[in-house]
């Protein structure tokens, strides 16, 4: 039988990791994506899944979130972290750190930016329902995926040997619904403004007024709000 590579071993090597900043541009993007669709607000505690080295972190500093928690199987990426977040953050295995019992702690929103692809399909409903526990009443959790509707994705699912799961609006509301969610939003991952913009989503309103089955979605990359169901 041929030995399966370990793409992880060379991780570090592969994302070059870099001390992250925080730009007016990047408090754009994740008001647009994070803040605006959970309806987040100060005083929250936010729990990041596969932080990498830290930039939504920094966000959340700068929101005035105080009770924030970053965590990341590669302890690689603290070399790199900004040092006014590295207390917020741990290096661990998650599986380990849900089992453990997140150290104790709950938050009302938990935040998994292309993460969920790493998983497989079985994996993430364990996940899912793992962080069930700690999530708090009325409590939201963020996934960003690559959007496999879209013919825009391919650079995104397949830039990366360890992405093990494809998903698409439907289908990730059938994982919600697996794991004991709902999925009360899916949304585009709009990077770009101004006419760059406003000729990509002309483009795509173009196309679905010629193809007989468009996506719902055409950005490469697409967000899901997900709830625990009562």
């Amino acid at each position: 039988m041929t030995e399966q590579p370990d793409y992880y071993a060379d991780y570090a090597d592969f994302k070059q990791y870099e001390t992250p900043g925080l730009k007016p541009k990047h408090v754009r993007q994740y008001d647009t994506e994070f803040w605006g669709p959970t309806a987040c607000a100060p005083g929250m505690a936010v729990l990041e899944i596969g932080c990498g080295t830290g930039q939504f972190l920094l966000y959340l500093a700068s929101k005035g979130i105080d009770d924030f928690l970053g965590v990341d199987f590669d302890p690689g990426v603290g070399a790199v972290m900004p040092a006014a977040i590295r207390d917020h953050f741990r290096a661990a295995d998650i599986w380990e750190f849900l089992g453990g019992g997140a150290e104790g702690r709950t938050f009302d929103r938990i935040v998994l930016f292309d993460v969920m692809e790493h998983f497989t399909p079985a994996d993430g409903v364990r996940l899912l329902k793992a962080l069930a526990a700690i999530l708090r009443p009325d409590g939201r959790v963020l996934i960003r995926v690559p959007n496999n509707a879209s013919p825009w994705a391919g650079q995104y699912q397949y830039g990366d040997l360890t992405h093990l799961a494809r998903y698409t609006s439907g289908s990730m509301k059938q994982l919600a619904l697996a794991a004991g969610f709902e999925c009360i939003a899916c949304l585009p991952q709009k990077r770009k403004r101004g006419l760059r913009r406003v000729l990509e989503d002309g483009l795509h309103g173009l196309l679905n007024r010629v193809l007989t089955e468009p996506p719902d979605l055409w950005s490469a990359n697409m967000l899901a709000v997900l709830r625990a169901r009562t």
